[in-house]
């Protein structure tokens, strides 16, 4: 992995922990995540009408990809509804980079050195020490099975989305068709979230709207640097480097956002 790969995955891991950020300290946080959903829909709905299709062999993984993204919208919203977020969003990023080395090497025969295991054993281990004091406190209070189920649950959503967009856009022979219409096809999350919350959406103020649209850009573009990325680099290995936005989440919360 050269050092121009590895810059981008900690771009994309640093403007992951930007929207994060952003979902984190809104009031409603389900309607958040719609409205970041539709800063996904907007610029892909324009790019996937300028720009040539992917690979067609690589569609049914654009189609899967989307199933599974909604599933991980739906595990993290309730996961934030059953336990505060310090608790819920380590357990869930933590357990991803192993998953992805695992499901990467018995789908896609990328077999890691012993080297490389171990970084991704520390990357996990640094993301549940970066939040053990929430992690303890969550323990000593009580964390509630469904909270910890849901996290769980958003955490395998992750490692199955990563494995296939990373093996569909190697497929595409184009990286910016195919996270165009990634990024398009998040209008069925936003579709349903706007359908549950509409009466919501109707009362939000126009400021509201921008940060969460503003959101969905910066998670859209964090995206398609993961995706650029893993054209070049074991799927593990790139999950677990960008597993690190729990790092520069926890740096965010502390310099500007006081938690």
């Amino acid at each position: 992995m050269t050092l121009f790969v590895v810059s981008i995955i900690l771009s994309a891991a640093m403007l992951h922990a930007v929207w994060n950020a952003i979902v984190k300290t809104a009031a409603d946080r389900t309607t958040m995540l719609g409205l970041v959903a539709l800063g996904h829909v907007i610029p892909g709905a324009a790019m996937v009408v300028l720009l040539p299709l992917p690979a067609p062999e690589s569609m049914p993984y654009v189609l899967a990809s989307t199933l599974i993204h909604f599933g991980y919208f739906y595990m993290l919203g309730r996961a934030y509804a059953h336990g505060d977020l310090s608790v819920v969003y380590p357990i869930a990023r933590g357990i991803v980079p192993a998953l992805v080395a695992l499901w990467a090497m018995i789908f896609a025969g990328e077999v890691l050195p012993l080297q490389a295991w171990g970084g991704i054993a520390l990357i996990a281990l640094g993301i549940q020490l970066s939040s053990w004091q929430a992690l303890r406190s969550g323990v000593e209070s009580g964390v509630g099975r469904a909270a910890l189920g849901y996290a769980v649950g958003t955490g395998f959503c992750i490692s199955a989305y990563s494995l296939t967009d990373g093996l569909g856009v190697r497929l595409s022979g184009n990286t910016l068709s195919y996270w165009a219409w990634g990024a398009f096809l998040h209008l069925f999350v936003a579709g349903f979230i706007g359908l549950r919350k509409r009466n919501t959406l109707a009362a939000l103020r126009p400021r509201t709207w921008i940060i969460g649209i503003g959101g969905g850009l910066v998670s859209m573009t964090a995206y398609g640097l993961v995706l650029y990325a893993k054209n070049f680099a074991p799927l593990g290995a790139v999950s677990a480097l960008r597993e690190t936005s729990v790092i520069f989440a926890a740096l965010i919360g502390f310099v500007f956002l006081r938690v």
